[in-house]
């Protein structure tokens, strides 16, 4: 198995998943792409303490991007929505 910060790259803190945090349990991260949910499941709960309940990933595809006549594009990235059990919460602040 890989080390833990080689399957999550960072948290996603957007509007969309603070929403989506308060809502319903579900956090947002940014992993690796040949990571599997058994293994994002396992670094979340040995990382931060809590249980989860579900996975869900998404493939985001890189955007093409322009600067001067020259186009390029972005990398595409792997973004997973981590369901946490009741009574679990991931406090990435401390406040």
């Amino acid at each position: 198995m890989k080390p833990l910060h080689q399957i999550i790259k960072k948290p996603l803190i957007t509007e969309k998943t603070s929403l989506q945090k308060e809502a319903a349990q579900v956090v947002a991260f940014e992993v690796a792409r040949d990571a599997n949910k058994i293994e994002i499941k396992r670094a979340v709960e040995s990382a931060f303490d809590v249980k989860v309940k579900n996975v869900n990933t998404v493939l985001v595809a890189g955007k093409v991007k322009r600067v001067g006549r020259q186009f390029g594009k972005r990398s595409n990235w792997k973004k997973a929505y981590v369901t946490l059990a009741e009574g679990s919460n991931i406090d990435f602040f401390g406040v």
